[in-house]
């Protein structure tokens, strides 16, 4: 099972590094991580979605919680939770193929954030089943490169994952 879990870590040197380690050290693989600066520089979120099954995953948050400079772990599969990624496809932009490619883009409600001779660069961010799904129709019109940027979420109502 898939799991997305957020964790709330002070912004220090190493810290990626520790957990990270934890995973690996467990046999985890990392399928997304993101990691950023909140409202306070001091403080960072990070995003993982890992795939294994809920015992495994519980052991993992627990030893998170133990590390030095984790502030709070939760693990969101457990709640009702928004997630989005970001998406950067650079296409080949053959005439024959412009037009359609142009109405998947709105389609899906993308945008050409940058267009040359040969190739058109479209931004889409939404939730892994509509990435996909975009990415699917664009396939056979010759995509040159993706980049995703990894799964962020936050969960949904009053709850917040902050050190207040």
């Amino acid at each position: 099972m898939q799991h997305t879990i957020s964790v709330l870590m002070n912004n220090h040197f190493g810290v990626l590094s520790r957990v990270s380690g934890l995973f690996s050290g467990r046999g985890f693989n990392i399928e997304s991580l993101n990691v950023a600066e909140t409202a306070d520089p001091q403080i960072s979120r990070m995003t993982i979605v890992t795939i294994g099954d809920n015992a495994k995953v519980e052991q993992i948050t627990k030893q998170l919680n133990k590390l030095v400079d984790i502030i709070k772990v939760v693990n969101l599969t457990e709640e009702s939770f928004v997630d989005r990624e970001l998406v950067l496809v650079k296409m080949n932009a053959e005439s024959r193929v412009r037009e359609e490619m142009l109405r998947v883009v709105d389609l899906f409600r993308a945008k050409v954030v940058d267009v040359s001779t040969s190739t058109y660069t479209i931004e889409i961010t939404g939730d892994e089943g509509k990435i996909n799904s975009f990415l699917e129709l664009l396939s056979p019109m010759g995509i040159k490169e993706i980049v995703r940027s990894g799964r962020i979420a936050i969960g949904r109502g009053n709850k917040s994952l902050t050190t207040n």
